[in-house]
């Protein structure tokens, strides 16, 4: 916004900040959506004034002194046509600004650093790739694009971060993302804005963005030891999945190696993309999911596996290059369920 002129927008940003009007504009995206706001707050002053005027002008000119017996006034067609003609084309450009800037918020880049976020009544976690772990708070870099893939784990909530100009509906069951990209260190508030119980009001949190430096740090300072990808291993072996998702040519289940992002081709004949949300959903609801060649015989895991550990699933799921460690695995798992050999168990 700094291109309208540097001294008016510095006054506007101070003025508005200092009585809280709004706050800081404290990413990419944020002069974007300040811009469009002050234009429909812009068009909507200009309108009440044009149409108090107008009012004010007829209400004196037809006033009943001056005209005691009505008139009739003929309609002008060239008057009708502009009055319909030009707030149709500011409302179609102020659309197609609006569509523009909501596709820019939801539709992050590629090389956005992902962090998953789970809420619940009332409080948000944080999940990093890293294994990093967050109550009611998320650290970021500054000058990289993040990505939030969000989910609740009960009711509807409202992941909102005004500094960032993003808000972003968190829905039970699917998955929703929104990214942004912070320009300045600093910590800013969270909020859920979505009444969600009882609790709603205290269901804030606080985003801190560092340097890339001292995210660096904050990152190596705050693991757990497991990476999201690592938990989800464990939990992938623990619950069997490796016995038939193993990549050999007797495997009942369809290898996942190089899964994520490729289309797979279904039972039913249609096609569908390995997302984030489609890998949550074959776990939870298998049977609605049969690639082709394969039999519905997967088991749902609904109401086994929590929020967290889902998001471990798909993150492990996400990152397996080779059905290497999945076949070890399972040969290690399989020697040791053997019985053991006893001399009496020999045939003489």
């Amino acid at each position: 916004m700094s291109y309208i002129s540097p001294v008016l927008w510095q006054f506007l940003t101070k003025w508005f900040t200092y009585f809280a009007i709004w706050p800081q504009e404290a990413s990419t995206v944020a002069p974007m959506a300040d811009a469009l706001y002050l234009f429909l707050w812009g068009m909507s002053l200009v309108g009440i004034i044009l149409v108090g005027a107008l009012l004010f002008v007829f209400s004196v000119k037809y006033r009943a002194e001056k005209h005691p017996e009505a008139v009739q006034i003929e309609g002008s067609t060239l008057l009708e046509a502009t009055w319909t003609i030009i707030p149709l084309g500011i409302f179609l450009f102020v659309f197609v600004w609006g569509a523009w800037l909501y596709f820019r918020i939801y539709n992050p880049p590629a090389n956005a650093m992902q962090i998953y976020i789970v809420g619940k009544q009332w409080m948000w976690k944080a999940e990093h790739p890293g294994g990093q772990h967050e109550i009611n708070a998320l650290h970021v870099p500054m000058g990289k694009p993040v990505q939030l893939t969000m989910i609740s784990q009960d009711v509807f909530h409202s992941y909102s971060i005004p500094a960032f100009r993003v808000k972003r509906e968190v829905i039970p069951g699917r998955f929703t993302t929104v990214w942004f990209n912070a320009t300045t260190p600093g910590t800013y508030h969270l909020f859920c804005t979505q009444y969600c119980g009882t609790l709603h009001s205290g269901m804030i949190g606080e985003v801190t963005v560092l340097s890339p430096d001292d995210y660096q740090k904050w990152t190596e300072q705050s693991t757990s030891g497991m990476s999201l990808a690592q938990n989800g291993e464990r939990l992938f072996n623990s619950l069997g999945c490796n016995s038939c998702h193993n990549g050999t040519a007797a495997a009942r289940g369809p290898q996942l190696a190089g899964l994520y992002g490729a289309k797979i081709q279904m039972d039913d004949g249609s096609t569908q993309i390995a997302t984030d949300g489609w890998i949550r959903d074959t776990i939870l609801n298998p049977s609605q999911h049969v690639p082709a060649g394969y039999k519905p015989i997967m088991p749902t895991y609904q109401g086994q596996v929590s929020e967290e550990g889902l998001i471990d699933l798909v993150e492990y799921i996400k990152n397996i290059k080779s059905n290497y460690r999945n076949q070890q695995t399972l040969v290690t798992t399989q020697s040791n369920n053997a019985a053991p050999t006893t001399p009496d168990m020999v045939k003489p």
